[in-house]
């Protein structure tokens, strides 16, 4: 497996990888698959700033994604960001993600990044649900995510009431007068 530079010609395959997390289950609160032409601008558009890879098996199949985006639109906020990671469906618990996210926080701490966080569906303890499990909660906490903050009841689908939970992790200090952040400027 190695790990590459998503391109917009990659917007296919990534496509078939999102399509089913918006059609069967609550990660996402995508409510419709979007089409090829919106998810190739969301690649042009994200790719410009950060850090957008996939995950090649060794037959030259993309198997998983990720990618980091604007955490909030305001300057004060450049330090941080906002992860996302996606993986075809029968490619989980095999690594994908795991090298998907060292790749990931390598390149963003290269730019300057410090702060990222995930905002990720999160099911109660006690409940049940076909849409939905913990297991990116699980994953985050396993590559050193901490838990700050839950949103109760803030997303609607499949006739359910999802909570939304933050988890952030550092991968630098906080000094008090950082670099600036070198947008569009990341290597794996």
């Amino acid at each position: 497996m190695k790990i590459e530079r998503v391109t917009v010609s990659d917007a296919r395959e990534l496509l078939d990888i999102y399509a089913p997390y918006v059609t069967d289950t609550a990660i996402t609160f995508e409510y419709e698959v979007p089409s090829l032409e919106e998810f190739e601008n969301r690649i042009k558009n994200i790719s410009a700033k950060f850090p957008y890879i996939k995950a090649v098996d060794d037959e030259g199949q993309i198997v998983g994604y990720a990618y980091a985006g604007t955490f909030k639109g305001r300057s004060a906020y450049d330090w941080s960001v906002e992860t996302t990671i996606y993986l075809k469906q029968d490619c989980k618990r095999k690594g994908y993600g795991t090298k998907l996210y060292e790749a990931l926080e390598k390149s963003l701490k290269g730019m300057g990044i410090i702060n990222v966080n995930a905002c990720i569906s999160y099911l109660r303890e006690g409940r049940i649900d076909e849409h939905l499990t913990n297991d990116s909660m699980h994953f985050h906490e396993r590559k050193g995510y901490k838990l700050v903050g839950t949103f109760h009841d803030c997303g609607y689908k499949f006739g359910t009431w999802y909570d939304m939970i933050w988890m952030e992790k550092m991968l630098g200090p906080h000094i008090d007068e950082p670099s600036p952040v070198k947008f569009g400027n990341w290597n794996l």
